[in-house]
């Protein structure tokens, strides 16, 4: 009989999880994961082990009584490998002394200043944050060269793991002498074929924007210009005849003080999620946690 092979650490922390706290749902809410991840992640172990751990029903689970047995080990199991990640940590010390972030330009400049000064309050590790576009997180987050990342483009995140943190919703935009801010409003034809002032391919906000006008089978015309900072965007808006398409987060106090005049496009909804991914193959601890937790709790 061949030797069996040992489950992954992160998955048995979510089933000693969903045995502690008694449901899919629960489990899903303390570690910050999706609850189809979370019983995808038992159903693993219970195929790898050969061992139905949990009975299902509409209350939650119950652990059956090899289950019981198998969570009493994997507790100890879970246990140990905290410990041996804390001597890791211990002996890198520097190396690890600094959080490494890397988020999408709209999260990092108008949502990570305000979490990093709850954050800074409760920890004393530094923290490092890379601004990119979300195609860009997501492969620096793989690589390993980011502890925690933030993306505003929807669609799959390749192997890593999501949670919501906040939704965003895309507006068009210009300035008050603008032909389309006479109107206020605009077809989604006429915006497909004008050259906007955009972000470049790979950012959150090309790619929902992109995606929202294939849904009414549009594709938009080449930009007239490209840029990878939103406040170089903005500003560029703000001083020409150009539109574009930015966050509310980031032009709300420019319509409010009327230098820039939402359009409305027919048809067209631009309401995107703004989530924090992670390596699947670990679990979120110390300070990546911590900032997660304060990004998730901004949601509520």
């Amino acid at each position: 009989m061949p030797a069996r092979r040992l489950p992954d650490i992160a998955a048995l922390e979510v089933v000693v999880a969903v045995g502690r706290l008694g449901s899919m749902g629960a489990a899903a809410r303390d570690l910050g994961l999706s609850q189809q991840a979370v019983s995808s992640r038992v159903r693993g172990v219970e195929h790898g082990l050969g061992v139905e751990i949990f009975v299902r029903s509409p209350a939650g689970v119950e652990p059956t009584e090899n289950g019981r047995l198998l969570l009493e080990w994997a507790s100890a199991l879970v246990d140990r490998a905290g410990e041996f990640v804390a001597g890791v940590d211990t002996l890198v010390g520097n190396r690890h002394a600094t959080l490494v972030v890397a988020a999408s330009m709209t999260v990092a400049e108008y949502l990570v200043p305000g979490w990093l000064t709850t954050l800074t309050t409760r920890i004393g590790t530094r923290i490092s944050v890379r601004p990119m576009n979300s195609a860009e997180v997501i492969e620096t987050v793989r690589s390993g060269d980011a502890d925690l990342g933030f993306i505003e483009s929807p669609g799959e995140t390749a192997d890593l793991d999501a949670a919501l943190v906040a939704t965003d919703e895309l507006y068009v935009v210009a300035a008050p002498g603008h032909p389309w801010a006479q109107t206020g409003t605009v077809s989604a034809r006429e915006v497909a074929s004008t050259p906007l002032i955009q972000r470049e391919p790979g950012s959150g906000t090309r790619v929902t924007f992109e995606n929202a006008l294939a849904e009414l089978g549009l594709r938009p015309v080449d930009p007239l210009i490209e840029l990878r900072s939103v406040t170089a965007i903005r500003s560029s808006v703000l001083t020409s005849n150009g539109a574009t398409v930015l966050s509310r987060l980031s032009i709300s106090d420019d319509i409010a003080a009327g230098r820039l005049k939402r359009i409305e496009v027919d048809g067209v909804s631009m309401i995107r999620p703004l989530r924090a991914v992670w390596s699947s193959h670990i679990t979120v601890r110390g300070p990546a946690r911590e900032l997660l937790e304060v990004a998730l709790a901004s949601t509520t």
